[in-house]
């Protein structure tokens, strides 16, 4: 008997779970793109959209554009040319200085090779990283994974989910939006 009272008090402490947003299921791609920029002329900003294929348009419904990782690549691969300066300058001119064949120590001609291989690595070292952190990965859970039906978002459905995080997030406002915009189901997704 008191282990039974003992989960029952444990089950009331627990908190009840948050709605982290509404997610719509779509048909086709269309839809999802049609529903993706009717959402944000509403108003919505804080959503996200799930397919199995990229689809043409719906970065630019989302109105996703970044342009921190160019500037990241365009960084390390300049970190890496000058690494590659560098290292080559010091064990060519100051540690290791040998005369070969009368050439000038700091020739930079003989550089080139070694700093195009290590502006190249460092690029996409830096922007393997740089994607990594931008889109929060790795990320073992979210909170739509809590939907059944989510898992077809990576065979044949579409899915749009407003976020409650959104200042123009209000339930029932919402849920009647994405209803009208012909979404073939729409459901609580909880944190």
């Amino acid at each position: 008997m008191a282990i039974v009272e003992r989960a029952v008090q444990a089950e009331a402490m627990l908190e009840p779970a948050r709605l982290h947003g509404l997610l719509a299921e779509f048909d086709t791609a269309e839809e999802l793109v049609r529903a993706t920029r009717r959402a944000r002329s509403v108003g919505y900003r804080h959503m996200d959209a799930y397919s199995p294929f990229p689809v043409e348009g719906l970065s630019d419904a989302l109105d996703f554009h970044s342009r921190a990782l160019p500037l990241i690549c365009l960084f390390g691969g300049l970190a890496g040319l000058l690494t590659a300066i560098g290292m080559q300058y010091g064990i060519h001119v100051v540690l290791l200085p040998l005369n070969v064949g009368g050439r000038p120590l700091d020739s930079w001609p003989s550089f080139i090779p070694v700093m195009f291989e290590l502006t190249v690595l460092f690029a996409a070292l830096s922007m393997l990283v740089g994607l990594l952190v931008l889109n929060g990965l790795p990320q073992p859970y979210h909170p739509v994974f809590n939907v059944a039906a989510f898992a077809r978002a990576s065979r044949d459905r579409f899915f749009l989910c407003i976020e409650a995080s959104d200042p123009s997030f209000d339930p029932a406002a919402t849920r009647r939006l994405l209803e009208e915009l012909a979404a073939r189901e729409v459901r609580d997704v909880l944190e």
